[in-house]
């Protein structure tokens, strides 16, 4: 079984800045994609970046790009998400994710097995 626990979410102003944090414990990930989707108020969830834990590069929705980014450290099993200049349209319960594959399979949320149970982010105008 994988678990998968978020943290750094909070309150920030528009323009702030914060990090989240999503540790992974159980099995190896050395085939895995890890991710991060958000879900807004009343919307559905939606994707926001994805990368290979492996490397192999990153994918961003276009509405993070340029301003979000994501990172893993291999030894911590912890995922990121570098949320800069952020705007009131980003607040969201953040949402990490991981399946077997390749990390262009991020997209497609039906498929992913693990989830964890979400932080969130609210940033003020």
């Amino acid at each position: 079984q994988v678990q998968l626990v978020e943290s750094g979410g909070g309150l920030v102003q528009a323009g702030g800045s914060l990090r989240l944090s999503c540790a992974a414990f159980g099995r190896t990930f050395s085939s895995a994609a890890m991710g991060w989707f958000r879900q807004a108020p009343g919307k559905e969830r939606e994707f926001v970046s994805a990368m290979g834990w492996s490397g192999g590069g990153e994918y961003y929705a276009d509405s993070v790009k340029g301003r979000f980014t994501i990172s893993r450290d291999i030894a911590k099993s912890t995922v990121y998400l570098q949320m800069n200049d952020l705007k009131p349209e980003d607040t969201a319960v953040y949402y990490c994710a991981a399946r077997y594959g390749a990390a262009q399979l991020m997209g497609a949320m039906s498929a992913i097995p693990y989830w964890g149970k979400g932080t969130l982010v609210t940033v003020s105008s």
